[in-house]
C-alpha cells in the first residue's frame, strides 16, 4: 500500500493502506560495504561467523546459502523475507505465505520463487550472465545469492563517502574545517567524550552500546515481564541471550550523520541537535522525552500506542538503568560546534543521489511505487 520515495512516501488508504509499521530506523547504507564492517542492523543480528557453512551469522541460521560475498550480501538477503518491510501480508502473494510460513530457503523459500522471478525475465538472465560469467550458463543457474551479491555491490559503490571536509582536513588541508567546526573537532575529541564510541575512520567503534534511547514505535516485541504490550526492544540482547547486552545497539557510523535523520534505532530524533543534546545527559533526557521529537507518519486506524510507545515505567526505568554515559555539560556555543563538525562529515556527492535511480527496471515493474 506505500506509495512515493523518502519524505514524500505515503501509507495508501483503505485496503492499500500499510497494515504495520517497520519495528525500527531503517540504518543508513553509507560505507557499508567496507571491509571494517561485520555486523549489520542495530543489533549486529548478520555477522562475520567461520563457524557457519555460509560463513556468517544470520537469523536463517543454516539455511543461510553459502556463496555470500560480504557482510552486506548477507543483509540483502532479509529486506524480502520481512513480511512490514516487502513480501507483504499472508494471503497477499505467495511470497507472503512463504515468510509467514517461515520458509526461507529450499524450494517453494521466499529466496527461490525470488529467482524464479529472475530466471523468467529475459534481460535479467542476459544481465546476470554478463555479471557472473563463471556461475551462469543459463537461466536456471540464477539464484538469489547472486542478487544479493550484487545488491551489495551496488550499495558499497553508490554509498561509498569519503570526501568529506574533514576528509580533506586530515589530508593536510587546513582551511577545509571553518573556525566553527574545528572547535567542534576538539570538542568531539575531547570534552564532549564523542570520541570514546564513534572512533576509527568511520566513526564508529563497530560496537554496541545502550544510551538510553527512548523507545518509540512498535519496537520488536521481546514481551519481557513486566512489560505487557510486547513493544518493548531488547536490542543487541536478542542476539546473544546475554541480559547485560540489553538496550545495546550498534553504534552507527556519523559519516553522512547530517543526512540521515532520523536518528536512533527506532527514528526517536528528528532532528541533529535533538540527538545530541540527549547523548549529553541520556537519562534525564529519557524521563523527559518530548513525542514532538519523533517524525512517524500518524496511523488513524490504530491506537496511538502504535505511533509512541513510552507508557509504562517499568520499561524506561530498565533503559535509564542500562545506559552506558555519563552526563556532559555543554554551552550552547560549544553545541553548535560540535554541530558544525558533525555536518562536515558530509560527501558532497552524497546530497543528490539520484544518479543512481533507474528510469525503469528489466521486470517492467514501475520504479516510483
Amino acid at each position: 500500500g506505500g506509495r512515493g520515495l523518502g519524505v514524500m512516501r505515503s501509507n495508501g488508504e483503505g485496503d492499500e493502506a500499510v497494515h504495520e509499521r517497520v519495528p525500527r530506523n531503517a540504518p543508513h547504507l553509507f560505507n557499508l560495504g567496507a571491509k571494517e564492517f561485520e555486523f549489520q542492523f542495530h543489533d549486529g543480528r548478520v555477522g562475520i561467523d567461520p563457524s557457519q557453512p555460509s560463513g556468517f551469522s544470520s537469523p536463517a541460521g543454516a539455511d543461510l546459502p553459502v556463496g555470500l560475498d560480504n557482510v552486506l550480501a548477507v543483509q540483502a538477503m532479509f529486506p524480502v523475507t520481512s513480511s512490514a518491510e516487502m513480501a507483504g501480508q499472508p494471503g497477499e502473494n505467495p511470497i507472503a505465505d512463504a515468510t509467514a510460513a517461515g520458509l526461507l530457503a529450499g524450494p517453494g523459500g521466499v529466496w527461490d520463487q525470488l529467482a524464479q522471478r529472475l530466471q523468467a525475465v529475459p534481460e535479467y538472465v542476459d544481465r546476470f550472465k554478463r555479471a557472473y560469467p563463471d556461475d551462469i550458463q543459463q537461466a536456471s543457474d540464477i539464484s538469489y545469492v547472486h542478487a544479493a551479491n550484487a545488491i551489495a555491490a551496488f550499495e558499497a559503490t553508490a554509498f561509498r563517502a569519503d570526501h568529506s571536509p574533514f576528509d580533506y582536513f586530515l589530508q593536510g588541508e587546513w582551511r577545509a574545517l571553518n573556525m566553527a567546526a574545528y572547535n567542534g573537532m576538539w570538542l568531539f575529541y575531547g570534552k564532549a567524550e564523542c570520541a570514546s564510541c564513534h572512533s576509527g575512520k568511520f566513526l564508529t567503534d563497530q560496537s554496541f552500546h545502550a544510551i538510553g534511547m527512548p523507545q518509540i514505535g512498535p519496537g520488536k516485541g521481546d514481551n519481557q515481564p513486566g512489560y505487557s504490550d510486547g513493544h518493548d526492544d531488547l536490542g543487541r540482547e536478542r542476539v546473544t541471550g546475554d541480559p547485560a547486552d540489553r538496550f545495546k545497539f550498534r553504534t552507527p557510523s556519523l559519516r553522512n550523520i547530517a543526512l540521515t535523520a532520523p536518528y536512533g534505532h527506532d527514528g526517536a530524533y528528528d532532528t541533529l541537535e535533538a540527538m545530541v543534546r540527549h547523548h549529553l545527559n541520556p537519562v534525564e533526557s529519557l524521563y523527559n522525552y518530548d513525542s514532538s521529537h519523533a517524525a512517524l507518519i500518524p496511523r488513524d486506524d490504530l491506537d496511538a500506542v502504535d505511533f509512541v510507545v513510552m507508557n509504562g515505567l517499568t520499561r524506561v526505568d530498565g533503559i535509564a538503568a542500562a545506559n552506558e554515559l555519563m552526563p556532559v555539560s555543554l554551552t550552547d556555543e560549544e553545541i553548535h560546534d560540535l554541530l558544525a563538525f558533525l555536518r562536515a562529515l558530509t560527501d558532497a556527492s552524497s546530497l543528490d543521489l539520484r544518479a543512481f535511480v533507474p528510469y525503469k527496471v528489466p521486470s517492467g515493474l514501475p520504479v516510483t511505487e
